[in-house]
This record gives C-alpha cells, sequence and structure tokens, in this order.
C-alpha cells in the first residue's frame, strides 16, 4: 500500500537519517507536533547505517564541542526514555601521538577540552599501552584519554531518536520521496512528493548526500560532494574487551572501535576517492560500493604496525560507503539565506553520529524561536559561497577533505585542492613579488612574502615557522615605514535609493546618516544587541553608500542587510565585490608615498580620518577611504579591476624611493592584534555585545529612530556585563597564541583566547578573549585578578589590558 500522507503539516522534514530524526525529536520536544519527516526508502538506508557509531565529544572548536558534549549526554537518557535499545556505551577515547607535534596537538586540544568542561587525561605512551593493551606503543610520545566518549549503534539509536519523535506527537513515514520545494515569494510553502503534495510552514533539508541535489530543487546552495569511506571489520579477536577505549591513530590515518568482540578498522586516508560524480542511484538503499583492497592496503599496513595481532586475525567485512562532505569539513546548519523558511542540516564529514544530537537541538530551537540559540558561525550554512557549489570545485576539494580529518591541523594551514578559484586583478604582480599565498573563501591571497631566491612555502608547526621573521620584516616595515597589502578580498556592497540613509542608520549601531564622503565604523546588531557584522560604510551621495566587509560573510551580511530593507522602502543592494581591486598603503610614509603617485591633497585639514575621496593614480583612479585595520596613517584604494595593474605599477614605481614593502595577512593579523582590533567570528559575534567587547564608542545611542538592538544594549549598560573582551600579552617571549586557550584567574579558568599572534612591536605573543565572572566585569574586577593562559597543558603568566596594546590615544592613526 502507498503510504498514507497528510495535505499540510507545520514542519516537512527531508530525509531519515540520524540528523532528521533527532530535529524530528527535538522539535517535538519544544511542543511542535505537526511535523512529518518523509524518508524516500526507509530510516537510515543513506548512510546512517554504516557509520562507525564514535561518540567523541572535543571538537575543533568550543562551540562544537558544546554540541557534541550534547549528544553524548542525550545518548545516555535515550534509551531509558523510548525503551529502544541504542548500545550506547562510555567507554573512553584514546587519541595517540607519534611525534612531539602531533603530541603538542593533542596537548592543546586537551586544554580546550578543560575549558569546555570535559573530563581529559594526558597520558604517557605507557599509561596509554595499559589502557589498550594490543598496541605497539614503543614509538608513541604521549596521548590524551578521555573517558567520557563512547560510542553507540547507529540505526538504533537512530530509530530511538524517531520513537521518541513519534511518542512526542511527530509524523515519520516511509517510502515517499521528495520531487520537488514549492516555493512562493521567496518562501519555502512546502513540497511535492511521488504521493502527493504536503502544504509547509518549514521545510528542512535533512537529506545526507542527497542534500546537494535537495538544495538545487530552490536555488538553494548545499556544497556537498559524497566520498567512498573504507573501513574492515576482524573475527573475533582475543583481548578485545566490550570496555576497550576507541582508539584514535591520526598519524596512521586509522581508528579502531571494539564491536562484539571483533574490531573495526577504519581511515581517513589522505587521498580519498570522490563518489557519485554521475548522480546517486535512485535505488540506493542500504547499498556497499565495491571493495578497493588497493587502495585501502597502506592503511592496513600501517595498521598492523600498530596493532600486531591484527596479523593474525581473519577479516570477516571489507566495506566502503559513502559518506557526504563539504568544502571545509564542517557542517552545514541553519534557514537558507536564498529562501526563508527553508532550512538545512546536512554535510556531516562522517561525524554526523557525535553531532546528532545537538545539531538537531539547536536546529530546531533555530526554527521555533526563529534564530539560532547559540554562535554556530562555524556551522552556518551562510558561510558558503556560490561558487562552492560547483561539482568540478567539490570534486577535487573531496579528495583532501577526508584525510584533513586526520591530518595535522596545524596553524594556518592552507588547503592544497581545488585552487586559485578567485585571484585578485594583481595576483601575478603580487606572485612575483615573492607572495605566499593562502586560501580564503575561494580567494588567493598573499599571507606572507618570501626573500629573494627564497621559496615561498610553508613549513608548518606549533612553534615559529619558516615564514616568523618574514612576518616580522614586514610588521616592522609598516610600523616604520610604508607597506602595501592588496586586500582584494574584501566584499563591497553598493546601497541606492533615496530611502538608504534611513535604512541603513536602523541596521547600523552607529550613526550613518553623516556628511558625503564620511566613513563611519560601525556594528550590525540583532535584537538581543549581539553583533551580526562589524564593517565600514562610506557615504559617496545622498542616495549612496559603500559598505566593505570581509570575505568570509559575504552571503551573511549581504542577506542580513537585504532582509532587514522593507517591501517599501525605495534602497537597492548590490554586490559589487568583482567590480573592484583594493590595495591598501599603511604606515607612516604612506602619506609621503601616495603624494607622489596623485595630485590630490592629503593633508589632514584636507584629507582627515574616516573620509574618503576619488583620486588619479597613474592612470587610473581610486576610491580612496583613510581608515586602518593595522593601527597607522593609511588609505585603503578601492580601483576598478581594469585599472589595477597601471595603478598598482604607479605606486611600485615611486615605492622604491621610500622603501615600500610588501606586506601579507599575516602581518596584517600581527599589526591588528597590537592594536586590540576585533574580527568578527573570532573576536566577536552574534552573542556578543558592543558593550562586551569594548565597542561601545562605536554605539550612537541617541540618534533619531534608534537602532536595532538599542533596547538590549540599554538595558545591558544599566545592568553591567558578566563577561568583557580583554588582551592578554604572555610574560614569556617564547609560547605562541592562536586561539582557544584557556584564561586562568586566580587559580581558575574564566575563559579562553578568541585569537592570538605574535606581536612583533611588543616582542610577545598576544591574545584576545573574553574573562566572565557571573557577579559582573568591570576594570576594577580584571586588575585585581592574577592571570596565566594554558598553552598545550602549560600554564603562563600573562598581563590583561583594556586599552590597546600599541598607540592606544591612536594618534598614529590621525598623523
Amino acid at each position: 500500500m502507498a503510504p498514507s500522507i497528510p495535505s499540510h503539516a507545520q514542519v516537512v522534514i527531508i530525509g531519515g537519517g540520524i540528523i532528521g530524526c533527532s530535529t524530528a525529536y527535538h522539535l517535538a520536544k519544544l511542543g511542535w507536533t505537526d511535523v512529518v519527516l518523509l524518508e524516500r526508502k526507509q530510516l537510515t538506508c543513506g548512510t546512517t547505517w554504516h557509520a562507525a557509531g564514535l561518540v567523541g565529544q572535543l571538537r575543533a572548536t568550543s562551540n562544537l564541542t558544546r554540541l557534541a558534549r550534547y549528544t553524548a549526554d542525550l545518548f545516555t537518557t535515550l534509551e531509558e526514555e523510548t525503551g529502544q535499545a541504542t548500545g550506547f556505551k562510555q567507554n573512553g577515547s584514546l587519541s595517540i601521538a607519534d611525534n612531539e607535534e602531533r603530541f603538542e596537538e593533542l596537548k592543546r586540544g586537551a586544554s580546550m577540552a578543560r575549558f569546555c568542561g570535559l573530563d581529559v587525561e594526558v597520558i604517557s605512551a605507557g599509561e596509554a599501552k595499559e589502557r589498550w593493551p594490543l598496541m605497539h606503543a614503543d614509538d608513541l610520545v604521549g596521548a590524551v584519554f578521555l573517558p567520557k566518549d563512547g560510542q553507540t549503534n547507529p540505526i538504533d539509536t537512530a530509530q530511538a531518536l524517531a520513537k521518541g519523535a513519534r511518542n512526542d506527537g511527530a509524523r515519520i513515514i516511509e517510502g515517499v520521496k521528495v520531487t520537488g520545494v514549492v516555493t512562493e515569494n521567496g518562501r519555502a510553502v512546502g513540497v511535492t512528493t511521488d504521493q502527493g503534495d504536503i502544504a509547509a510552514e518549514y521545510v528542512v533539508n535533512c537529506g545526507g548526500m542527497w542534500g546537494r541535489e535537495i538544495g538545487r530543487m530552490c536555488g538553494v546552495n548545499v556544497p556537498l560532494h559524497a566520498s567512498e569511506h573504507f573501513y574492515i571489520v576482524t573475527e573475533a579477536m582475543e583481548g578485545v574487551a566490550a570496555d576497550l577505549p576507541v582508539l584514535r591513530d591520526p598519524g596512521n590515518y586509522a581508528y579502531y572501535k571494539e564491536d562484539a568482540g571483533k574490531l573495526l578498522v577504519g581511515a581517513f586516508e589522505p587521498v580519498a576517492k570522490p563518489w557519485g560524480m554521475d548522480g546517486i542511484p535512485e535505488d540506493f538503499s542500504f547499498d556497499q560500493l565495491p571493495d578497493d583492497w588497493e587502495h585501502f592496503e597502506p592503511i592496513l599496513e600501517r595498521a598492523l604496525h600498530r596493532v600486531p595481532a591484527l596479523e593474525s586475525a581473519g577479516i570477516q567485512l571489507f566495506f566502503n560507503g559513502p559518506e557526504s562532505f563539504t568544502p571545509d569539513d564542517r557542517y552545514m546548519l541553519g534557514e537558507a539565506p536564498e529562501l526563508k523558511n527553508f532550512f538545512v542540516a546536512a554535510g556531516f564529514n562522517s561525524i554526523g553520529i557525535q553531532s546528532s544530537g545537538g545539531a538537531g537541538k539547536v536546529l530546531a530551537e533555530w526554527i521555533v524561536n526563529k534564530r539560532p540559540p547559540m554562535d554556530l558561525w562555524d556551522v552556518d550554512i551562510r558561510r558558503m559561497l556560490p561558487f562552492q557549489n560547483n561539482a568540478s570545485y567539490l570534486h577535487d576539494r573531496t579528495v583532501e577533505g577526508l584525510g584533513l580529518l586526520y591530518a595535522m591541523h596545524w596553524p594556518f594551514r592552507q588547503y592544497e585542492s581545488a585552487r586559485n578559484v578567485r585571484r585578485s586583478p594583481l595576483h601575478d604582480r603580487i606572485a612575483a613579488a615573492g607572495a605566499c599565498f593562502g586560501e580564503a573563501g575561494g580567494w588567493e591571497r598573499p599571507n606572507w612574502y618570501a626573500a629573494p631566491g627564497s621559496e615561498p612555502k610553508y613549513g608548518y608547526s606549533y612553534k615559529r615557522q619558516n615564514w616568523f621573521e618574514n612576518n616580522a620584516a614586514e610588521h616592522r616595515a609598516v610600523r616604520e615605514g610604508v607597506g602595501l597589502f592588496d586586500q582584494s578580498s574584501f566584499i563591497n556592497f553598493l546601497l541606492q535609493g533615496r530611502d538608504a540613509a534611513k535604512v541603513l542608520n536602523r541596521v547600523c549601531a552607529n550613526d550613518v546618516d553623516v556628511p558625503v564622503g564620511r566613513a563611519v565604523y560601525t556594528q550590525w546588531l540583532n535584537d538581543r544587541g549581539g553583533i551580526e557584522a562589524d564593517l565600514t560604510v562610506t557615504r559617496l551621495a545622498e542616495d549612496k553608500y559603500f559598505i566593505v566587509t570581509a570575505f568570509a560573510t559575504q552571503v551573511r551580511d549581504f542577506h542580513w542587510l537585504q532582509s532587514l530593507i522593507p517591501d517599501d522602502a525605495h534602497a537597492v543592494l548590490t554586490d559589487v565585490t568583482s567590480g573592484w581591486a583594493t590595495i591598501s598603503l599603511m604606515g607612516p610614509r604612506s602619506r609621503e608615498l601616495l603624494s607622489r603617485v596623485t595630485s590630490a591633497d592629503l593633508s589632514n585639514d584636507a584629507f582627515p580620518f574616516a573620509t574618503a575621496q576619488d583620486i588619479e593614480i597613474g592612470y587610473g583612479s581610486a576610491l580612496a577611504l583613510r581608515m586602518t585595520y593595522v593601527g597607522e596613517l593609511g588609505w585603503e584604494l578601492y580601483v576598478p579591476s581594469e585599472f589595477a595593474v597601471n595603478v598598482y605599477d604607479a605606486i611600485v614605481a615611486e615605492g622604491q624611493s621610500v622603501g615600500l614593502e610588501h606586506a601579507g595577512y599575516h602581518a596584517l593579523n600581527s599589526l591588528r592584534m597590537e592594536k586590540c582590533f576585533r574580527h568578527w567570528g573570532h573576536d566577536i559575534t552574534d552573542e556578543d555585545t558592543p558593550l562586551e567587547a569594548g565597542l561601545g564608542f562605536a554605539v550612537a545611542w541617541d540618534k533619531p529612530d534608534g537602532f536595532i538592538g538599542r533596547d538590549a544594549l540599554l538595558r545591558q549598560k544599566e545592568s553591567g556585563v558578566s563577561k568583557r573582551l580583554v588582551a592578554f600579552t604572555l610574560d614569556d617571549p617564547e609560547p605562541l597564541l592562536y586561539h582557544n586557550e584557556p584564561i586562568w584567574r586566580d587559580g581558575a579558568i574564566v575563559g579562553h583566547v578568541t585569537s592570538g599572534m605574535f606581536g612583533h612591536t611588543l616582542g610577545r605573543s598576544i591574545g584576545l578573549g573574553y574573562v566572565h565572572n557571573e557577579d559582573g566585569v568591570n576594570a576594577d574586577w580584571i586588575k585585581a585578578g592574577s592571570y596565566e593562559i594554558e598553552v598545550a597543558c602549560e600554564r603562563f603568566s600573562a598581563q590583561p589590558s583594556l586599552r590597546p596594546l600599541y598607540d592606544p590615544k591612536a594618534e598614529r592613526v590621525k598623523a
């Protein structure tokens, strides 16, 4: 019999894997019972059924760790709640290191785990051997043990979530294929299926490796690609006890899991095999992919070294099944920017089981409350860019992406695959100048410059990398002379129309109803006062504004502003990024250099800070904006793309006489850190307010008609803050800070570093991070404490500051 489907539901969920089941479960828990989950075949038949079922809690960031921890907590009670066995057990996990660099990575992760409240132990190779007796451990230098990690049966756990959802009123219907998403006025309003249509208020794409195809039904960008994923299961082995911890051996690309007295050995090999380039077969259900012993053999050889007992163990199963991967190995969650009320939870990169509880919970809360319940930028679908849905790009990135799960997570590590997607008009010029390029949002960006005769290539380490001195030289050039930055990856919007000022002034916390030619640094806030964007706005005309933001938030920021333009407003938002190149000249000699290539008056009186003018350079012209992210006198030059090379050549030709040096994004970062300039996504997010972030100076409290978030900020201003962003410098000049290092105050953890870098002017590492205190945080409380920052499980004394560490009065910027 054909399944009976309703004509209407409040929410339709597409996909019956563990993510779809978790979303239905959590929506029902929130009281939304008019939920219908549609599965094309049977629950779990795509990728959930063959997952290894590892339930680790420590992820790459503190927020993702919070979600994974919730999953583990949920699984401890799910069987009792639903009566459906899950097979969940907390037998712990052991991650091993066979070299000092890997051990430092593990210890840095252990430090973050402490901040996140996880039980974690850093142990010796001998102690690791005691916990995992079958392991060859003579070549190990140490390990990290998380006793609350575990494993579960993926099918049973998904069924338990489905049962819990049904018990609370949700409907789960198998054997129904969604064939389309119905849209109306930019909103999802239902689905079409092979059994009839369902009208809905919300549609949720939990389609797993079908997620991209479902997104394409309605013009939504869901960039993911399937990859083959391999494991073997041995016959029963002596010594494989039921409480044997999960073993992760990332240096050999492998993980080991007890499976009913047998051993499952899986791999995240460096060169993966993308799958499904010609589409997923229509009848795919609980399918396996063909064996490939030749591909798996190098992994098995390494496994025989780590677990010698495998030599005599029989292999009961060789398994190959597909898993979906995203371009940055982080899953996608949230409302699609292209389509209102269409939500996505897909692309889980082989961590779907351990992410399922947390992802389902926060997505359900996002749908019900119409906003994310926490900072989810790590996985927010709005970080994805349209070009990333390109099939060739996805295929090539997936070759690398799977293996990155177990590769070294070096600071500043760059992708090697799917490169040269977006290039500045100046690319060839700066390559000739020695640029070592990194990739960000598809852009090839100069991160640092190699000295003449040396190769512009990274040598990775957790210590000082091979470009450290290059970075120092670029940093000094900007502080003492003049540096040139190619910042063409800046994102540029135009807002035009007679209502542009009214619309933008409502969105901006600062006052942007300013004279033509003025530039304003501002935040965009949500109604809770959280910072949704951090950018500059320049008024070009009475009815025209130029908005500059970061590459990472191109889609997010455009969508945020677009969604806040009233239907009856005469204001049009346009992304003009591709039309411009950006050359920044920064440093105390920038005025001297720029004066040699333009006839414009660059004096303070004629061209003050935070203003913009059109100027001629070479045979071209530029919108010159006197603004800085490095804390020195300088100009950002926005040049029409076709004139960029001519303008660049003119500047470089004259620059030789004033000691012009090229500078990269690593220098930009070290320079901004000394000035304590915030970075959205790290130091400020939608969970942080300007008062907490020390940005109250950029709030126009009394401007007419107010701004979004003003009421929340006024309440916080009255009550005081319980967290505050603080700058720290380490007393010891040797350790390096990156992010997520715990901050200790008087022997207790009070926060963590949000971004870190070595400050070459100061001669030591700098970290920005929030300190928390339920009873309130003010300057006196901050000054009264004694601080340490934990780096790889070792604490180093640190000094706090609420002022910029360099030029706190901004005298150099306004020189």
